[in-house]
C-alpha cells in the first residue's frame, strides 16, 4: 500500500495583518519536519493548497530535509475554508480586526477565549440552518476535499506523497475515512497541531488511517514548537 502524508501547515501569524505567512516558529516546524522525515520518506510527488502557509510549509520541509524534494503541485481542493467568515457570521463586529483585538485583549489568554468562539462559530457553520450565509457551506467544503484526495491519488498511481494542507480538510479526510459525524469532525479538528503529520494509506478503492496527527518530531526536538494554532 502506498502512503498520503498530511501535513497540516506550520503555525500561521495569527493577529498579524497577514495571516497565510508562516511565524519564524511555523518555519522552524517545517524545518524540524524536514529532518525527520529525510532518509524516512522518499515522495514521488507533493502538493499542497495555493495557500502562502502551504507553499511555506513546503519550503521549511525543503530547507530541513537536505535533499530535492518534487515541486509542489497545487491543488485549490486542499485549501482551508475561509474560516475568518465562519467567525464573522457568529460575530459580525469581528469583520473589525481592531474590534477583534481589542475584545481578544480583554482575556488573559487571548488564543483561548479565540479558540472557544471558533468553535462556536463551527458549530453554527456546521449545524447547516444558515447555509445561505457562507460563500461554502459545511457539504460543500466536504465534498471539494474528498474530490481532491481522489484526485491525488489518481495521480500519484501508486506512490508515496506528501500533501501540504490545513487542519480542515485532514479532518474531513478523517471523517471521510472513518465514517465519524460532523460533530467528531469537528472536534478532531480542534486537536490537530502544526506540522503534523496523518498517514493514510491506499490501495485500488481501499482508504486506510494508519496515524492521526503525529508531532513527536516536535517533541522530541522541543516540546515548545508543539502549538496548535
Amino acid at each position: 500500500m502506498a502512503t498520503v502524508y498530511l501535513i497540516r501547515h506550520g503555525q500561521a501569524s495569527f493577529g498579524k495583518d497577514n495571516y497565510d505567512q508562516l511565524s519564524p516558529r511555523g518555519w522552524e516546524q517545517g524545518q524540524v519536519l524536514g529532518r525527520w522525515l529525510a532518509g524516512k520518506v522518499t515522495p514521488s510527488a507533493v502538493f499542497g493548497g495555493d495557500m502562502e502557509r502551504h507553499r511555506e510549509t513546503v519550503e521549511a520541509i525543503a530547507s530541513g530535509f537536505g535533499q530535492s524534494l518534487p515541486d509542489m503541485q497545487v491543488v485549490e481542493g486542499l485549501n482551508e475554508f475561509d474560516h475568518m467568515q465562519v467567525v464573522e457570521r457568529l460575530k459580525p463586529e469581528w469583520a473589525d480586526r481592531q474590534v477583534m483585538a481589542r475584545d481578544m485583549a480583554a482575556f488573559p489568554k487571548p488564543a483561548r477565549a479565540f479558540q472557544q468562539v471558533f468553535e462556536k462559530a463551527m458549530a453554527r457553520w456546521i449545524g447547516g440552518e444558515y447555509d445561505a450565509e457562507y460563500s461554502e457551506t459545511w457539504n460543500a467544503f466536504q465534498h471539494r476535499v474528498v474530490t481532491a484526495l481522489e484526485e491525488l491519488i489518481r495521480y500519484a498511481d501508486g506512490g508515496d506523497m506528501l500533501v501540504s494542507t490545513s487542519g480542515g480538510p485532514i479532518a474531513v479526510i478523517a471523517q471521510h475515512v472513518l465514517g465519524l459525524s460532523d460533530e467528531k469532525a469537528l472536534a478532531v479538528n480542534n486537536v490537530i497541531a502544526n506540522t503534523s503529520v496523518s498517514r493514510l494509506l491506499y490501495s485500488g478503492s481501499r482508504r486506510s488511517l494508519a496515524v492521526f496527527n503525529n508531532y513527536s518530531h516536535l517533541e522530541a526536538e522541543d516540546p515548545a514548537l508543539v502549538t496548535f494554532r
